[in-house]
This record gives C-alpha cells, sequence and structure tokens, in this order.
C-alpha cells in the first residue's frame, strides 16, 4: 500500500500524480498554441520581411540553439537554487509576450525584419529558462506513474495545442485575405491562459512537487565547488553523454520547420494559409509518436530510438518536394521525429542520471542538442540554396554516424 501511495500522489502534496502530469500538459497546451502557432508562419514572416533561405535557416537554427544550450546555465541552476516554478514561470511569460508581438512587424517598415529575429530568438530564450525546470518537475511526478507513460501524455496534450494553434492562425489569416499580423496577435489570448493555469498548478502543488534535496554531504569538497558554480558535470554517466552526442547529431540533421514552410512559400507548392494547416497536422503526428513509443518505451525499453534517424533522414527527401503529397509525407515524418525527440528522449536522459541531478542533465544535454541545431540550421539553409539533392545527402551521412553513436550508448539501445 505504501508503494501505491507513493506512485499515486506527489510527495504529500495531496494530489496525484497523474493529476500533476495531466496539469503540466494544459500549462503545455495552452502555451503551444502560442509559440507553434508563431512557429508555423516563421518562414513566410521572415520571407515577407525580405529574409533569404540562408537567413531563414540562420535564424530559426539560432533559434533552437538558444532555446537548447541556454539550458546548460538554467538546468544547474534550478537545482542549485531551487526556483524550479520561478523560472518555469517567467520562460512561460516570455513566450506569451513575444509571439504575439511579432504581429506588429509587418508595419515596422525596413526595421521589422530586425524586430522580428529579436522576438523569435526572445522566445526561444524563454524556452531555455523554463525547460529543465519545468522538464524536473515533471519527471519527479511522470516516475511515479512511468516516466514513458507520463512524458508520452504529457507531450500528446502539448500536441494538441501544437495541433490547435497553427489551425488558429491559419484561420484567422484566412479571414484576413493572407495577413499575418493578425493570425498572430490573436495567440496572447492562449498565452494569457498559459500563465493563468501555471499559477494555479503551482498553488496546489507548491515545493512538495520538486525533486529531493541532494545531500551535501554526499559530495567531494571539490564537487560541491562545481555545484555551486553551477557546472556540476563531472559525475553524469558515460551513457548519458554519448546519448547526448547522438541527440544532438539527430538535432543537427532535423531541418526546421521554418525552412520548410520557406521552401512551400517560394515554390509555391501551398496557399500561405495552408502552411500553418500542415504544421497542424505535423504536430497531431508527433502526439501519436509520443503516444505509441512512450508506451513501448516503459514495456520494452529505449530500443524504440532507434527509429529516429531513420525517420530524421527521410524527412528532407519528401519534404523539399514541389507536389503536395510527397510534402504532406514529409511534414508527417518531421512531427512524427518531433515527437519522439519532445518525449521518449527525454524519459531516457530522466532513467539514465539521478533524481536530483535531472534539471542539471536536462542542461548539459539541450546544450549538445543546441549546438546540434545552430550547425544543422546554418548548413541546412545554405545546403537548401545550393543544391537540394546535397541537402538529402549531407543529412543521411549524419543520421548514419548518429545511430552508430546510438547503438554506442549502451544495452538499452542494443
Amino acid at each position: 500500500m505504501a508503494g501505491e501511495a507513493q506512485r499515486s500522489a506527489v510527495r504529500g502534496s495531496g494530489w496525484p500524480a497523474w493529476r500533476v502530469v495531466v496539469g503540466f500538459g494544459m500549462v503545455s497546451l495552452a502555451a503551444d498554441m502560442v509559440y507553434e502557432g508563431g512557429r508555423s508562419v516563421y518562414g513566410p514572416l521572415l520571407a515577407s520581411l525580405g529574409g533569404s533561405a540562408a537567413m531563414v535557416g540562420w535564424v530559426t537554427g539560432a533559434g533552437e540553439a538558444t532555446a537548447l544550450v541556454g539550458r546548460l546555465v538554467s538546468g544547474p541552476l534550478a537545482d542549485r537554487s531551487r526556483r524550479y516554478w520561478a523560472l518555469t514561470l517567467a520562460g512561460y511569460a516570455l513566450t506569451a509576450v513575444c509571439v504575439p508581438l511579432l504581429a506588429i512587424t509587418p508595419v515596422l517598415g525596413a526595421a521589422g525584419l530586425a524586430a522580428a529575429i529579436v522576438l523569435i530568438l526572445a522566445e526561444r530564450f524563454g524556452k531555455a529558462v523554463r525547460s529543465p525546470a519545468k522538464s524536473a518537475l515533471l519527471a519527479e511526478a511522470a516516475s511515479q506513474v512511468g516516466l514513458g507513460r507520463g512524458l508520452g501524455v504529457h507531450k500528446a496534450l502539448d500536441q494538441v495545442g501544437a495541433f490547435a494553434g497553427p489551425l488558429l492562425v491559419a484561420g484567422v489569416i484566412a479571414a484576413a485575405a493572407g495577413a499575418l499580423g493578425p493570425g498572430l496577435a490573436v495567440l496572447m489570448v492562449p498565452g494569457a491562459a498559459s500563465l493563468l493555469l501555471l499559477v494555479i498548478l503551482r498553488g496546489a502543488t507548491g515545493d512538495s512537487a520538486a525533486p529531493p534535496v541532494r545531500v551535501a554531504g554526499e559530495d567531494s569538497g571539490v564537487r560541491r565547488r562545481w555545484v555551486r558554480a553551477g557546472l556540476d558535470n563531472a559525475r553524469l554517466p558515460g551513457a548519458f553523454w554519448w546519448f547526448s552526442v547522438a541527440a544532438g547529431l539527430c538535432t543537427a540533421g532535423l531541418v526546421t520547420f521554418g525552412l520548410i514552410g520557406f521552401h512551400l512559400a517560394r515554390r509555391g507548392v501551398v496557399p500561405i494559409a495552408a502552411v500553418p494547416v500542415l504544421y497542424a497536422v505535423a504536430m497531431a503526428a508527433g502526439a501519436v509518436a509520443a503516444l505509441l513509443t512512450g508506451v513501448y518505451y516503459d514495456r520494452a525499453g529505449a530500443r524504440v530510438l532507434l527509429v529516429l534517424p531513420l525517420l530524421i533522414a527521410a524527412v528532407p527527401v519528401f519534404a523539399f518536394a514541389r507536389t503536395v503529397l510527397p510534402v504532406t509525407v514529409g511534414v508527417l515524418l518531421w512531427g512524427a521525429a518531433v515527437g519522439l525527440q519532445d518525449s521518449t528522449v527525454k524519459a531516457l536522459v530522466a532513467d539514465l542520471v539521478e533524481r536530483a541531478r535531472r534539471a542539471t542533465a536536462y542542461g548539459w544535454f539541450a546544450a549538445v542538442q543546441g549546438l546540434g541545431a545552430l550547425i544543422g540550421g546554418v548548413g541546412t539553409g545554405v545546403l537548401y540554396e545550393h543544391s537540394t539533392g546535397a541537402l538529402i545527402g549531407a543529412i543521411g551521412c549524419t543520421q548514419l554516424v548518429a545511430l552508430a553513436v546510438l547503438l554506442r550508448t549502451g544495452p538499452r539501445l542494443r
């Protein structure tokens, strides 16, 4: 009975673990309506403001790098300061403000492109601030119901928002005769809802939802100095680092939707208002992939992650075609890869490290991914301008290396 009580409640908060998981899922649902709704039109927005394919690749790649590398600081900070909730709230607030402000960039004239770049990067910085802290809080609850299932359910709810947000943006853009501004401005409503839901969840669970405090006496004096400096990476296991490298290679190979959207707009494959609709379809595929792979992860282990490099290698083969059907297939594969990266990948990270070090581990893990995102974003943008064949070949080679490193990670993946 004691074990059952531990699985059903979050360390004395009185809230069952599933309610915490679903609560974070609802916060992510509302927030994803905002930033995924915005991301669905970043390519067309930057193109309309005078950006090139290389610039779109650089901005979206740098944005993902900011969202990931920034966690190298925010992850250890969360574990060291134990301000998990404050960092989570601050990060979500940046998203709720920056994305709707993109609505004014088309009327800023020559300054519009620079303003859009700043706001996109600021929104991604908000993601960096909140993600390790939120992931640690979520993993603490999900570990009591099964990490794969818990994170899979959270990701599925997250993807509902990622599906609804682009559809909302598409509907408003269509009603506004193709104008992007109104579609971005309407996102202030779900942004406010995400902050309200987070405050309610914080009030219901409190600090009891936080990971346990690490006992200082367990560490050497040298290790404690690393902890105080926020650079406590010395004792993270070797399998964690191999997995981080593999995930970084996967992130480098996964083209951003900004570049896909740029391609769709430049080649006229679909009308502008249909670009966020395709993005919504990708998010639905991501929700299904997160749920299925999460259940498989809990039942059969981490081998399910070996499919990730194969998905990523197939994306550009289809997504950069010039007709709707293969592009739709490519978008579905892209969404499935994103869903797998954002759910089951994180489950293995949580399993590879001890509970009190999860935010730190997520920070270092994301930093490696961020380096991959920056290199991949710039590289794919340049290669797209040169040759889509060269782009497909480069991504394929990268994912072969990623698969080999995944197999090197350890018995869980072999």
